[in-house]
């Protein structure tokens, strides 16, 4: 069974292991293939139509299956290599040892935000950006930037608090706890973590930072937690809901793969006990 720790726990050798395997498959192309398919349904995805990923119901359970797939990819490199969660209630600073150069690297030069260190660096010539947003090829991230602060634990708790999933009209205006957990309302913790890291993180092409991966496993691993601690609240919407993936509807670009799928996460994965 595949265990995610918390990347603070991480050995040098697991640290190691997880970067070559993200390097290998940025060698064979694969890695962009996620990075085009999280941009096209930032992209599509809107309030007032079809939405799958983002603004809406499936935004958890389309991540879950996400990162999946991607860690399916990462252990047919290397089957010891599990996805890593950063708790950012506690590792809070561009000080903290996942921006070392020995694991992801630090932030971005004030020129241009170009990673400088580590080997997601230009200068280690192993990270291209192809899939872009605009014509620069390389990682860039400005952590922290403009005074920006990640969301706090207590901050964290009152999201995990919250008893209802989701509720209409099921996009970024929606109360709930699957909205305020991905940051259109109250006190914002998703969206926040994009901005405060910047660069390609707070765009459609996100999955260009492998921290993307880090960021999500901590949400996913958030979800696991609200919905031990509330066992009697389901998936919403149930069913017929135009625009939005309800419970059993299919999510895109799977054709075989429901959020009533992804709500038991340890079929695949536990988490540990950091």
């Amino acid at each position: 069974m595949t265990v995610r720790k918390n990347q603070a726990q991480l050995t040098s050798t697991e640290k190691r292991r997880f970067v070559d395997a993200l390097l290998e498959l940025k060698r064979t192309g694969q890695y962009d293939t996620f990075v085009t398919t999280h941009n096209a349904f930032i992209m599509s995805d809107t309030d007032n139509g079809d939405r799958v990923g983002h603004r809406s119901p499936s935004f958890l359970p389309w991540h879950r299956r996400f990162l999946i797939q991607f860690e399916q990819q990462l252990q047919a490199v290397d089957p010891d290599v599990a996805l890593p969660y950063w708790d950012w209630t506690a590792d809070r600073t561009a000080a903290s040892s996942l921006w070392a150069a020995d694991f992801l690297g630090g932030t971005g030069r004030s020129r241009d935000g170009q990673v400088m260190d580590g080997p997601f660096s230009a200068a280690s010539g192993s990270w291209p950006v192809n899939v872009g947003v605009d014509g620069r090829t390389y990682l860039r991230r400005a952590l922290g930037a403009g005074g920006r602060q990640l969301p706090t634990r207590a901050e964290t708790d009152s999201v995990l608090a919250m008893s209802t999933y989701d509720a209409p009209p099921w996009n970024s205006a929606s109360d709930g706890f699957r909205n305020h957990l991905e940051g259109w309302r109250g006190v914002n913790l998703h969206n926040r973590v994009h901005v405060w890291v910047g660069g390609q993180m707070a765009t459609g092409v996100s999955p260009n930072d492998p921290v993307f991966w880090l960021h999500h496993a901590f949400i996913d691993r958030l979800w696991a937690q609200w919905q031990a601690r509330h066992p009697g609240s389901p998936y919403l919407p149930a069913a017929g809901t135009p625009d939005v993936v309800d419970l059993r509807d299919t999510m895109r670009p799977w054709n075989d793969v429901t959020p009533a799928d992804m709500l038991d996460h340890t079929r695949h994965y536990t988490y540990d006990a950091a």
